[in-house]
């Protein structure tokens, strides 16, 4: 075994590499490198990349200064459905005062007939009441549903891509 081991040994060490023009291998590597280095920095391949990066970063911050608009808009929106809503309110409950009046005034005036007056206008109130809350709700959901989906649609639209689709279309399968 260790005769075995001295003959490589001694055959490794009298084997060379083949050169060039006086140079190893491993030297004609580190030259090409460095050829290689100098053109991409001739040929300002560093500013080209940089330069790309400046530009997504920049795409990058229109889109979320974009979204931010979107929110503040949104969030505008909402408070005057929501001052909406408080005003319906106020007018439901005014119109309940009205209605409580009147049929005060009914009772009053024909105590026999009142008490069926009565409910069936205070019911007729209270529906209208119902309705005009429904309303005013069904109009600020289907406002805000609204402003969601288009800015959900814009903000996929800008950042989504077919890439994107392929992968989702992956993983929706994959999930399968």
């Amino acid at each position: 075994m260790a005769d075995v081991l001295t003959l490589l040994a001694a055959g490794a060490a009298g084997h060379s590499e083949p050169g060039v023009l006086g140079l190893d291998s491993y030297q004609w590597v580190a030259l090409a490198m460095t050829v290689l280095i100098a053109v991409f920095i001739w040929k300002k391949v560093p500013g080209l990349v940089a330069g790309g990066l400046d530009a997504k970063i920049a795409a990058i911050r229109a889109a979320l200064d974009e979204a931010k608009a979107l929110r503040a808009e949104a969030e505008a929106l909402r408070a005057e459905y929501a001052a909406k809503i408080a005003a319906s309110e106020k007018d439901a409950e005014a119109m309940l005062v009205g209605a409580r009046e009147e049929a005060a005034a009914i009772l009053a005036k024909a105590e026999a007939d009142s008490e069926v007056r009565v409910a069936r206008r205070q019911r007729m109130a209270e529906d209208k009441i119902a309705a005009a809350e429904r309303a005013a709700i069904a109009e600020v959901k289907a406002r805000a549903v609204t402003a969601a989906a288009a800015a959900s649609r814009k903000l996929i639209a800008e950042r989504h891509d077919s890439a994107a689709d392929r992968k989702l279309a992956d993983e929706v399968i994959a999930s399968l």
